[in-house]
């Protein structure tokens, strides 16, 4: 996390995914979708996988528990990588999981007819359905907040909306679609006075910036390995530890447990009452090797690399007559946009011809696409890898695109 502000060395390097098969570079402009893979968790899950391999938390010979050391060790890093602790943090299958886990323990347990939960225009539908599906479990009221006209979450109108009955408020951190950065100090003061819990979907703002739940003051926080340059199959959850110590289990099996008899069971504390079965372990110990190799780069440093990128691109599109570029200016490592009355399915498929990838589409959210008027948007995301040249590439492909189209 102290690295130097500016990164001093060309990382493309260590991410073999970032060559076509004729040896060409791929400008790879899709992270936000999922993250490629530094070489050093590529070793590091090839390893767990082979050599190292055992089951973890039960066997008593010595590879298992080194096993199990090494798992408990990738819980202690992630969770540190957020400023939590290890008993505060639940490896789960994705943010996905993280948040419908949240829904079905905390939500049905305190959740009841007449309370109401907030969300915004921007979410994911990963923080919206799980909502859905307890609020017809629950009877629970769904509100859904405004975003500002630079495509903010609107924390005036959070503030006006808020009121005794919300329990619970559950907001991105960073927006998938538009990168825009939410106050979260802000929200939680404003859930908190109202007695409500706030979750933040934290996907888009744990690989792009320094996270410290303690000082964002949130109660759930929920992110995927995959996006911070890790494997897939792997998230995590983080909550308040008398918010998880009081949560009913999840799902039921073995490793949950503390003791079973066919009369009655009593479970495990958390995180592990959370976790049943056998865990991703393979995954766990390349997540906290992609936690590694990110804080030993610095995210202050790579924030500073995405927050360059971001401001020319959207510079160049900007200039552009044709083009609408969606979003706040400082936008964390994200850029969607549209070119004329191209569809931007036909961008992304000419775009690939050039060796550009990027995202077309709705983004997993309908919602905010109704909101602006679109079917779908363009999208280019950065990662720590990304480089003028991408931009370069891409800025080239979309004039090729016009001139097809002839809007040239």
């Amino acid at each position: 996390m102290n690295a130097p502000a500016t990164i001093q060395r060309d990382l493309r390097g260590d991410f073999p995914g970032l060559t076509t098969a004729d040896g060409a570079s791929w400008h790879y402009l899709d992270t936000a979708a999922t993250a490629q893979k530094p070489r050093a968790v590529i070793d590091a899950m090839a390893r767990a996988m082979g050599e190292d391999y055992a089951t973890v938390h039960r066997g008593v010979y010595a590879r298992s528990a080194e096993m199990t050391l090494a798992f408990e060790a990738a819980r202690r890093k992630v969770a540190d990588f957020i400023g939590g602790t290890e008993s505060e943090l639940i490896f789960t299958r994705g943010a996905t999981e993280a948040i419908n886990l949240v829904a079905q323990t905390w939500g049905r347990a305190n959740l009841k007819p007449g309370d109401r939960i907030l969300l915004s225009q921007l979410e994911h539908h990963s923080n919206i359905v799980p909502w859905q599906m307890i609020a017809a479990h629950t009877g629970v009221v769904i509100d859904v907040c405004p975003p500002t006209a630079d495509h903010q979450i609107d924390l005036d109108a959070a503030e006006a909306m808020l009121t005794d009955a919300h329990k619970l408020v559950a907001f991105a951190h960073v927006s998938n679609v538009l990168g825009s950065v939410l106050d979260a100090p802000r929200a939680a003061a404003l859930a908190h006075k109202v007695g409500a819990m706030l979750l933040l979907d934290g996907c888009q703002s744990a690989p792009h910036m320094p996270v410290d739940v303690a000082a964002l003051d949130c109660d759930f926080y929920v992110f995927s390995a995959h996006k911070l340059y890790g494997p897939t199959g792997i998230g995590a959850l983080w909550g308040r530890k008398g918010l998880l110590d009081a949560m009913p289990p999840y799902q039921g099996g073995g490793a949950m447990i503390d003791r079973v008899t066919f009369e009655r069971t009593t479970y495990a504390p958390a995180p592990q009452r959370f976790e049943a079965g056998t865990p991703a372990i393979i995954e766990a110990i390349a997540f906290g090797a992609a936690v590694d190799y990110v804080s030993a780069i610095g995210l202050e440093a790579l924030h500073e690399r995405e927050t360059a990128l971001v401001a020319r691109l959207r510079r160049e599109l900007t200039a552009m007559n044709d083009v609408r570029v969606f979003g706040p200016e400082d936008s964390a490592g994200i850029v969607s946009f549209m070119v004329a009355d191209i569809h931007p399915h036909d961008l992304g498929t000419i775009l690939d011809e050039a060796n550009v990838a990027i995202r077309a589409g709705h983004h997993c959210a309908q919602p905010l696409m109704d909101y602006l008027g679109v079917p779908a948007t363009a999208r280019a995301s950065f990662g720590l890898y990304s480089t003028q040249a991408d931009i370069d590439a891409l800025i080239a492909g979309i004039a090729r695109t016009r001139r097809i189209f002839g809007r040239g």
